[in-house]
């Protein structure tokens, strides 16, 4: 007598679902899926309005106080005097003071006279004139009060602007070219695609709950200046060999703790599609993202996992209901800086003058400064960067001269030396809940330690300052790359201190920083480091080559 075969799938178990929702995976939820579930985080605006403004901070529920508050850009600031090594050990209640950080969407940079006032009386009234220009083109405030909002929400809305899903698991803001539809060197004007899908999409709860948050760019920048290769999603001015313009559309880039360039899905896609492409690429990641795992629920993760071929397929198939054609890859960025900083001719025989604050910190003050500079010149726009600098626009032929005096006697240096050009930094210990150390005053400093100390040196090099391992700075594709940490001194001592990253970029080679073993600096040591290997590189430098092709070449001596 034959034993019967045993079942091949006996002890076989169902694999592990991801979160994913198009699969029907939709159990166990993490704690942030769990709170999205019991009510999507727009409708926490009305409970601000109604009951949190009027009753005050302790009145706050703390599932609406570190989730939903987020769906309105409000993050609370860190308590003072909480030092860097009680980042990971406190409970959040124990990190958070009474006050917040409100972040201000300025979708493609572009901002009125009356727009820039108007950020600037809040800075003045409501924000102990802070105002820090960030590296996604937002403006963020900080010592915002919760009996403020509805007041701060009224001024903006009034000149067009809001705070709607400026943080949280939602589309943030849409970056694009802040010369975009002046430039005289643009492949296409994306400001028309930016406003549609702004108008189409923001707010609306069919994109209000995605696995984490969605960061997108439009432009057709000739030099690239949204950095494309890091975001979501992003769409890239190309033009066919017949003359037609549209968009290249990129997926699946990222950094944080896990970075990961874009991946061209090598589809061509006219302009009056672009939103419909956008909708459909978000659903996907609303409906395939992983959401079992935070660390794994950004779209840079499906993307690697399924590839640019199959993301394509299931985006027509699924969601578009027709195929895209094929198209071109973007032309290579022009110049050597992927910035505006500079005085630059318009198509309109006009200029544009771009200038650079200190890493992005600007006061009230100097923002209600701006404006009367640019309306004494004749201009009634400005713009904000990807790189945490300044534009203003439409300047006529015989006003550049005494506007760029007046912005230079101001300190917003419009022939800035190449560190106080190309430094970045994010908010950093001084606010924010996740920061090790402190960002913005050391970057400052640094700037004016290495223009003390290589006043000749003019080459690109950026210098990106973190104060977590979260990348806000993008520190992986920096020149070099500072994750701040705490380290030890000479003397034993814990201090605050840097992890290095050299030779970062995108672009023509992109590739993310060289990490050299054991290549810390503290923070006292910083200016001499940079020093070192900045004059290494230009005393070893070939004619033309960049920091980052020297770092992946150099000896490891040369750069510690």
């Amino acid at each position: 007598m034959t034993t019967p075969a045993r079942p091949a799938n006996r002890h076989h178990k169902r694999p592990r679902g991801e979160g994913q929702w198009a699969l029907g995976f939709r159990e166990p939820l993490n704690k942030n899926e769990e709170n999205k579930k019991n009510d999507d985080g727009l409708n926490v605006r009305q409970r601000i309005i109604d009951i949190y403004s009027k009753r005050g901070f302790d009145s706050i529920d703390p599932a609406d106080l570190r989730g939903r508050f987020r769906w309105f850009g409000l993050y609370t600031q860190r308590k003072p005097g909480i030092d860097g090594g009680k980042t990971a050990i406190l409970e959040p209640e124990e990190l958070d003071d009474r006050y917040f950080m409100l972040r201000v969407r300025i979708d493609g940079g572009q901002l009125s006279l009356e727009q820039l006032r108007v950020i600037a009386d809040i800075s003045n009234d409501y924000a102990r004139g802070t105002a820090d220009i960030t590296d996604r083109q937002n403006v963020q405030f900080h010592w915002i009060e919760i009996e403020s909002v509805p007041d701060i929400w009224e001024r903006l809305e009034a000149v067009g602007l809001s705070t709607t899903e400026a943080c949280g698991d939602t589309p943030r803001v849409i970056i694009g070219c802040p010369v975009a539809g002046i430039d005289a060197e643009e492949t296409i004007d994306g400001r028309a695609q930016i406003r549609d899908i702004l108008d189409r999409y923001i707010g609306d709860p069919a994109f209000s709950n995605l696995p984490r948050k969605f960061k997108t760019a439009i432009s057709g920048c000739a030099a690239h200046c949204t950095v494309h290769e890091i975001n979501d999603i992003a769409f890239v001015g190309v033009e066919l060999a017949d003359g037609t313009k549209g968009f290249d559309v990129w997926v699946g880039g990222g950094l944080s703790t896990n970075p990961m360039l874009g991946k061209r899905l090598g589809a061509f896609v006219r302009p009056e599609q672009v939103h419909e492409v956008w909708a459909g690429v978000a659903s996907v990641f609303r409906d395939y993202g992983y959401r079992r795992l935070r660390h794994r629920a950004r779209i840079k993760f499906l993307v690697h996992d399924w590839g640019a071929e199959k993301f394509r397929e299931i985006l027509e198939k699924e969601y578009l209901g027709y195929s895209l054609p094929d198209g071109p890859s973007p032309e290579l960025p022009r110049g050597g800086r992927r910035d505006h900083v500079g005085v630059f001719p318009q198509h309109d025989g006009n200029f544009y003058v771009g200038f650079a604050p200190r890493v992005g910190r600007v006061s009230g003050d100097q923002l209600h400064l701006i404006a009367d500079i640019a309306e004494r010149h004749g201009s009634r726009r400005v713009a904000a960067t990807v790189e945490q600098k300044m534009v203003i626009l439409d300047v006529a032929p015989d006003q550049v001269k005494s506007m760029v005096a007046e912005l230079e006697a101001a300190d917003l240096q419009v022939n800035p030396s190449t560190f106080r050009r190309q430094t970045m930094a994010c908010t950093g210990i001084e606010y924010c809940k996740l920061a090790i150390i402190e960002t913005k005053a050391s970057a400052s400093r640094l700037i004016d330690e290495l223009e003390a100390r290589l006043p000749d040196f003019t080459d690109p090099l950026t210098i990106n300052v973190n104060g977590c391992p979260n990348s806000c700075a993008r520190i992986q594709v920096a020149d070099i790359g500072l994750k701040g940490q705490l380290v030890v001194d000479g003397d034993g001592n814990q201090v605050e201190g840097y992890q290095i990253h050299l030779g970062g970029s995108i672009g023509v080679n992109p590739g993310f920083g060289r990490k050299v073993r054991g290549l810390k600096a503290t923070a006292a040591e910083l200016p001499d480091y940079v020093e070192r290997v900045v004059r290494n590189f230009d005393s070893q430098k070939k004619e033309g080559e960049t920091f980052a092709e020297w770092v992946q070449r150099a000896e490891e001596a040369d750069l510690k």
